[in-house]
């Protein structure tokens, strides 16, 4: 997607491009995106007065992110519920792989989110409180291509749980199974049924969430394609169907594309609503709030104005009738005056505590440097990084490398498909500024001092520059200009590394004062 194409998509070709992207337009009325970062395949439920989310998280540690709202517009990151990936092989890079669509329920006095890995299984983890600590995955059926699992505690007590298939693993992109369920959600009883499988109207279905309503069982599922495609209910009487299908939610006039895969979730005066996501390219996955209401047993979704027959994503309405709520976006700025990382920060694998710490110098980051990898920073484990925000931001970080060997480097890196960093590095005599992009890299000169701001302009579209300023004041304005792209199912991140290329005991480490976010205009201006 180019850049015009991206701006289009993202909010309406009209809207302009603030930093912080505020969905709370304190009128009473919200724009969408609620979430403008790369929340893949949100759930959502209710529990009381608030309203927790998770997603996807893909190789990003830690996984499963918990989002918390009292009006469904402003939400604040408040926890994760996944510590590492499970598995030996997630130690290193798996770009696509690991935490694919979860589904959020509350039953029995717990919070479960059954989660899959596309080629391992799928798996649960359960909190008695979504911000405190949760269990550690328990695998309830293993299977290569079982994705997307949604559970369903009926009236009777007995359990079910719908799933999807990923075409990748397993040759099936069409095809719904629902499966009884232990009630404790350990493991699967029996093989199930195929509830769903109707190719040449739904050729791609997945991401299933499982409802009862007014007697019905309700099976939304997005279908068609991530980019492209739309928002299909079912509906039976029976759990294993068969069920009635009806597209309830697609692009029509809009610039929304692919309107679908999310969750539907009731407010405590009775009003509907679905969360959705649309795929934004380089910014990801964003998060879309539209109104729901019921029909004839049937639900719509978005908007029927101009006489759609099929509801059409909204860019504005009016919030729910709910209480006032501090306006309210996931944090992204970070002093590290905290014993713990801040909760938007991941890791690009699962991570070893002597990754990095935050006692060893009062109010730093320092991040002890890894073995560096010879595919590049695609590949690299240690990367600490974070979603984009907004459309266009700039982000500065102060950095203070203490090298012990030749080839050790610490520096700012933009991340997807394709990679570029400004960096500091050690050639065992001065210290060097380095242009990294990909796999190959430029010396722009060289400073007395191990010490520098870093600082990135990224502009609507993800078209990056990056700028540096060394502690006598001396500006460097970097000749690279790197269009961003989007990882593997995920959108384009940014952060920070320290790498050194021989895998010594003793590898030295950089120190990090801060990593800050601000307007473009802003910091551009300086």
């Amino acid at each position: 997607m180019n850049a015009a194409t991206i701006k289009s998509l993202s909010s309406g070709a009209a809207s302009p491009c603030p930093y912080p992207w505020t969905p709370d337009q304190n009128d009473g009325t919200y724009r969408n995106p609620v979430l403008f970062a790369d929340y893949s395949d949100p759930d959502v439920i209710r529990h009381g007065d608030d309203f927790w989310m998770t997603a996807s998280s893909f190789n990003c540690v830690p996984g499963l992110p918990i989002l918390h709202s009292r009006d469904l517009v402003n939400w604040s990151l408040a926890n994760h519920a996944l510590r590492n990936v499970p598995g030996a092989r997630y130690a290193e890079v798996q770009p696509g792989c690991g935490v694919w669509a979860p589904a959020m329920r509350y039953h029995g006095g717990k919070f479960w989110i059954f989660f899959p890995t596309p080629d391992e299984g799928i798996y649960f983890t359960t909190a008695t409180d979504p911000c405190g600590r949760w269990s550690e995955p328990q695998l309830v059926q293993a299977g290569k291509g079982l994705i997307d699992p949604c559970p369903l505690w009926d009236d009777d007590g007995q359990a079910y749980l719908v799933h999807a298939y990923a075409h990748s693993r397993s040759g099936l992109k069409h095809k719904l199974r629902v499966c009884p369920m232990s009630p404790d959600g350990t493991r699967l009883l029996g093989e199930g049924q195929i509830v769903f499988h109707k190719p040449e109207q739904q050729h791609t279905i997945e991401g299933p969430k499982f409802y009862k309503r007014d007697g019905w069982y309700y099976i939304l599922a997005p279908a068609g394609g991530v980019t492209t495609g739309w928002q299909t209910a079912l509906r039976s009487r029976n759990i294993f169907g068969p069920y009635e299908d009806k597209i309830v939610l697609q692009q029509g006039r809009t610039a929304i594309n692919g309107p679908h895969q999310g969750a539907l979730v009731e407010t405590p005066k009775g009003e509907w609503w679905f969360l959705n996501f649309q795929d934004t390219g380089v910014y990801g996955r964003v998060v879309h709030l539209q109104p729901v209401e019921w029909r004839d047993g049937w639900l719509i979704i978005g908007s029927l104005a101009g006489g759609a027959a099929i509801g059409e994503p909204v860019l504005q309405h009016s919030k729910p009738a709910l209480p006032l709520q501090r306006v309210a976006i996931p944090a992204t700025n970070d002093e590290f005056s905290s014993s713990k990382l801040g909760l938007q920060w991941q890791w690009h694998a699962n991570p070893r505590e002597d990754w990095y710490s935050l006692a060893a110098r009062d109010g730093w980051l320092r991040l002890f440097a890894q073995p560096s990898v010879p595919a590049g920073l695609a590949r690299t484990p240690n990367l600490l990084l974070q979603k984009f925000p907004a459309r266009a931001f700039s982000v500065e970080t102060q950095l203070e490398l203490n090298p012990s060997q030749a080839g050790m480097e610490a520096g700012l890196a933009i991340v997807g498909d394709h990679c570029a960093a400004l960096a500091l590095r050690f050639d065992g005599k001065v210290i060097e500024i380095l242009q990294r992009s990909d796999a190959s890299e430029t010396v722009l000169g060289r400073i007395g001092r191990a010490w520098a701001v870093l600082q990135v302009d990224v502009a609507d579209g993800g078209l990056c520059s990056f700028r540096l300023r060394t502690d006598d004041g001396t500006r460097i304005k970097v000749p690279l200009r790197f269009q961003a792209c989007a990882g593997k199912w995920i959108g384009a991140k940014l952060g920070i590394y320290c790498t050194a290329q021989n895998p010594s005991a003793d590898k030295g480490f950089a120190d990090f004062d801060y990593f800050r976010f601000s307007p473009p205009a802003t910091a551009a201006a300086e």
